[in-house]
């Protein structure tokens, strides 16, 4: 009875080690790894126990800054009034003894259009929702969603578009063609038996021996005229040699 008390104990000690302890989870409001430029932002570390969790990133100008460098601490959230595009890069939360939560990468726009997408991590099989937002009125305006170069399918900027499975509906009658790659004529038709590239070939063989018949045409007439213009002259020569006596 004393070895099963012992073993118990022992069990409780591991239990109360903060290196069991599940790490912090972050999260942004809005929720959207994309952002304008100016936007109100919220970072959060959520878990059991949030004191001691510090809230960090890392920039293009600057490497595992904390909150109280560039905004404002409001419990265990980090709210940013004003982000600026210098302000993208990875965020995440650290405890004290260094453990850390799931970073997310944040972008920050100038532009007038951003793809809001999920921030966090999904798994293979979920349901992934995309938005076009506008930064200005009228949202509800005509979008083209891409995947690496190649369209998935257009949509109203307001309506969602799901990537878990491919569309089996049309565009809606008020929204315009997606533009396509231009398509190139079709190359004209050749003799059957006869390859397009053969056929072109043979096409060329037969323009060159064409042009070639019409310059020795030419040159033949040439000839002729030039020979004909020689015996004029001999003519005239002899006539004017002949004397004649009385």
């Amino acid at each position: 009875m004393r070895n099963i008390e012992k073993k118990y104990s022992n069990i409780q000690n591991l239990g109360s080690s903060s290196s069991f302890c599940p790490p912090a989870g972050l999260t942004v409001s809005p929720s959207s790894s994309q952002l304008f430029e100016g936007e109100f932002v919220s970072l959060s570390c959520e878990d059991d126990s949030s004191d001691g969790w510090t809230l960090r990133r890392n920039t293009t100008t600057e490497t595992r800054t904390q909150c109280d460098d560039w905004g404002t601490s409001a419990g265990s959230s980090c709210n940013i009034d004003y982000i600026h595009t210098l302000e993208s890069g990875v965020y995440w939360c650290e405890s004290r003894d260094g453990t850390t939560s799931n970073t997310i990468n944040i972008t920050v726009t100038g532009g007038s259009v951003i793809l809001q997408s999920p921030v966090l991590p999904v798994m293979e099989g979920d349901n992934v929702t995309l938005h076009c937002k506008t930064k200005t009125p009228p949202s509800n305006l005509p979008a083209a969603f891409y995947k690496d170069g190649s369209l998935i399918r257009p949509e109203s900027a307001g309506k969602p578009s799901t990537t878990s499975s491919p569309s089996t509906t049309s565009p809606p009658a008020s929204s315009p063609p997606a533009s396509s790659p231009p398509v190139s004529s079709p190359p004209a038709s050749s003799p059957p038996g006869l390859s397009p590239v053969l056929w072109s070939v043979l096409s060329l063989c037969i323009l060159v021996l064409l042009v070639v018949l019409v310059v020795l045409v030419l040159l033949f007439i040439s000839a002729a005229e030039e020979e004909v213009g020689h015996g004029d002259v001999t003519d005239d020569i002899t006539y004017s040699d002949v004397k004649i006596c009385t």
